[in-house]
């Protein structure tokens, strides 16, 4: 679809004085692709093998608390800028890369099994624990099925996020 991007003159010290074309925009788009989807990645990550696991060791009006804590703070512009800019960037690569499949398949690994899985299981999810009382006696309950679902998905959200990287890397290196 597009030359190597380590030969794209603009991202080389050749000098470039022509207009920057479309396999450039593409090639260039991709490049940020591969780094925003494994960011948001790793993000993810950090949950499935860390956060998530720790909240899960405390006292389940402790681990609701603090994860009520982090559904309010995610939603801020840092976060949610990433999250949906990336997905903005990869679907404009995708479609304006239509020829390369690699491209085509980033960008689905990244708004099927990143943004829809984010829309359709954890949402909901969060917004079920917003609701919840620490304190009530059913909360023990709904904390432990709260993990587990959101961390099964969670761990779609990685994978699906490490793969687009990867299918975009394979794209970027030829």
């Amino acid at each position: 679809m597009f030359p190597r991007i380590l030969k794209i003159p603009r991202l080389t010290a050749e000098r470039f004085t022509g207009a920057m074309n479309i396999a450039d925009l593409v090639a260039s788009g991709a490049l940020i692709a591969v780094v925003a989807t494994a960011v948001v990645s790793g993000v993810f990550f950090a949950f499935s093998s860390f956060v998530m696991p720790a909240l899960a060791r405390q006292a389940s009006r402790d681990g609701i608390a603090a994860m009520q804590s982090i559904n309010v703070t995610a939603v801020r512009p840092a976060f949610m800028s990433l999250l949906f800019g990336t997905a903005a960037l990869t679907a404009a690569v995708g479609i304006a890369g239509l020829g390369d499949p690699r491209l085509v398949i980033g960008a689905a690994l990244y708004l099927v099994g990143v943004i829809g899985v984010t829309i359709a299981a954890h949402v909901p999810r969060n917004n079920a624990l917003a609701g919840v009382d620490r304190d009530a006696p059913h909360a023990d309950a709904v904390w432990r099925r709260y993990l587990t679902g959101w961390g099964r998905w969670n761990h779609v959200r990685w994978i699906a996020g490490a793969a687009s990287s990867a299918a975009f890397l394979t794209a970027v290196v030829g």
